[in-house]
């Protein structure tokens, strides 16, 4: 497949970057993040109406009433080779980079960065400067996933890989990558390191004591997350003003 048929194939949403195996794992599709830095190899600098400058074959995409994508006027952009579902909503300003998949009934609230490769499920509310990590190598690096149903917070930073299940909820300003530890407070078990955020976790942000002595003696502390219990009918009915903004 040429790089071109891919990103065509990646617009269309017949290609993704990772998908899951038969046990459920995210895994990345080598083959496709290869033919996207194809893309970049075969592309020149070129100007841009607006006066942006990037790879000629890279350009934003336009939508119109037919593909069913609301993008508000503001600055937002969907860049070539990235997926966006009917039903989504993107706020300004907005980014959504190459290799990216948006499915059906997302929100993408403003100041919000899907990065490359980064794989949305459907009804997905990624709400104000939220930033999902884009990864396009190494080439067998798998990206950020947010599966179904998931609700993250304002100003949440997910990177490294990190997957978040199927309708977890994070507090505003929880950071997620592979060093940062996770606790689930009512399994009282610590997550393996590279463990997804299980399904229907509420996460808020955390502390830590730090591991060096003189630091303890401080006082000082390091970054975590805490899963504090899990979603029921009281936390779901809370997550009701979306579907209002839909």
């Amino acid at each position: 497949m040429s790089w071109l048929e891919l990103l065509n194939n990646l617009e269309s949403g017949a290609v993704r970057a990772a998908s899951q195996n038969e046990s459920g794992q995210w895994e990345a599709n080598v083959e496709v993040k290869q033919g996207i830095l194809e893309a970049f190899k075969n592309g020149t600098n070129t100007e841009f109406a607006g006066g942006f400058v990037d790879k000629h074959n890279l350009a934003p995409q336009e939508f119109s009433t037919d593909d069913g994508v609301r993008m508000v006027p503001g600055g937002s952009s969907v860049r070539r080779g990235a997926y966006v579902a009917k039903g989504t909503i993107i706020m300004p300003p907005a980014y959504v980079n190459i290799g990216a998949y948006i499915d059906e009934g997302t929100m993408v609230d403003s100041h919000a960065l899907v990065g490359s490769c980064a794989q949305v499920g459907k009804n997905v509310h990624l709400s104000a400067a939220v930033q999902l990590g884009g990864v396009l190598e190494p080439i067998g690096a798998s990206p950020v996933v947010v599966e179904d149903d998931a609700f993250i917070g304002a100003g949440c930073v997910i990177v490294e890989g990190v997957v978040i299940k199927k309708g977890a909820v994070l507090a505003p300003g929880v950071r997620l990558s592979a060093t940062i530890p996770v606790y689930d407070c009512v399994n009282e078990r610590q997550l393996d390191k590279g463990e997804p955020i299980p399904e229907y976790a509420i996460v808020i942000p955390g502390s830590r004591p730090a591991s060096n002595e003189w630091a303890r003696e401080q006082g000082l502390s390091m970054s975590c997350a805490l899963i504090v219990k899990y979603r029921d009918e009281q936390s779901d009915a809370s997550l009701l003003l979306e579907e209002v903004l839909r």
